[in-house]
């Protein structure tokens, strides 16, 4: 079932987002403009986990758009970030409008099927949403506090 995407604090105090083609290329971009982004707002501390969580999101994004888009070519997912005072939530959508499907349970050696246990893991909460007219969003949420 969708969940609700939480809103930032009345503190937001920044946002950024890229539209990207799902593509080897598009995929380095997405790592540059996370790195970039999480830089400036002097989150450097978050950037391995923001990282991960990004492109795990991009890449299933990516990997069920494909059908979903129809069109020949890659299909594009948007990329958002917004921030408040202690957490940056993570956005990604796409064209397709089946819900994300979390796995946990099943062998560490399969190739695929672990992502959203990893987000689950490295994320304070995360979700879903459906797009209309078409689409999806998938969202975590992750501290800005630096580590322990």
């Amino acid at each position: 079932m969708p969940e609700t995407m939480p809103q930032p604090s009345a503190a937001l105090s920044a946002s950024a987002a890229l539209r990207v083609e799902c593509s080897r290329e598009g995929f380095a971009r997405v790592r540059s403009f996370t790195r970039d982004t999480l830089h400036v707002w002097s989150l450097g501390h978050r950037y391995d986990d923001t990282t991960l969580v990004v492109t795990e999101l991009a890449a299933n994004a990516a990997t069920h758009a494909a059908p979903a888009a129809g069109a020949p070519g890659a299909p594009e997912i948007r990329l958002g970030f917004l921030l408040d005072t202690t957490h940056l939530l993570v956005t990604v959508s796409d064209p397709d409008d089946h819900p994300p499907v979390y796995a946990p349970a099943g062998s560490a050696w399969e190739e695929h099927g672990r992502g959203l246990c990893l987000v689950d893991a490295l994320s304070e909460e995360w979700g879903w949403t459906p797009c209309p007219p078409a689409g999806k969003t998938v969202w975590a949420r992750l501290s800005t506090c630096p580590p322990i």
